[in-house]
């Protein structure tokens, strides 16, 4: 299943970055309002049919880094118990929390070939963070939210219950006396 869209991609971290990063060496994607184009699935028809491919080229291999992102935050939600596909609303935090993690693991898989330092590399700093979380949701230390199909049903309740012996000298016990 799909976490997150390649339209969610072009909004964040940006048509350019995925340009840059999933566009093949011999097969450039120069045109970032045609990357941004593709990857929100618009008219491409002011560009010529060599950039256009080498869009869809870029668009192949960021399908490919989200469908490997899918399956690696599936491997830990299997863990945990959920079934597959996770049924979470639109707007709850649990869906936005995975769309994160999806998104942060895509971007590490597209930047894989990039030469900088792991320890300050913003992009390799989210792809460790959101495994890290990934693997407290699977140990069961991380919830999903309120909306977390996981959660059992008395883990979220307030409800407070005490139980003790009959009362000795209440008013139904007394009744005999008067």
């Amino acid at each position: 299943m799909s976490y997150i869209t390649t339209a969610e991609l072009a909004e964040r971290p940006g048509a350019r970055e995925i340009a840059q990063t999933a566009s093949l060496p011999h097969q450039m994607v120069r045109d970032d309002a045609l990357m941004d184009a593709t990857l929100r699935g618009l008219d491409r028809s002011a560009w010529t049919p060599e950039q256009i491919a080498a869009a869809d080229a870029a668009l192949a291999r960021v399908q490919d880094a989200v469908a490997e992102a899918g399956a690696l935050i599936d491997g830990h939600l299997v863990q945990r118990g959920y079934v597959l596909p996770i049924d979470l609303p639109a707007g709850s935090s649990g869906r936005s929390m995975v769309t994160v993690w999806a998104r942060s693991i895509t971007r590490y898989l597209l930047n894989k070939d990039r030469m900088s330092d792991e320890s300050k590399d913003p992009v390799a700093r989210d792809y460790r963070d959101a495994l890290k979380l990934l693997g407290q949701l699977a140990a069961g230390k991380f919830s999903l939210g309120v909306d977390d199909p996981a959660a059992t049903a008395n883990a979220s309740s307030t409800d407070v219950r005490f139980q003790g012996a009959e009362t000795v000298f209440g008013r139904d016990q007394m009744r005999a006396f008067r």
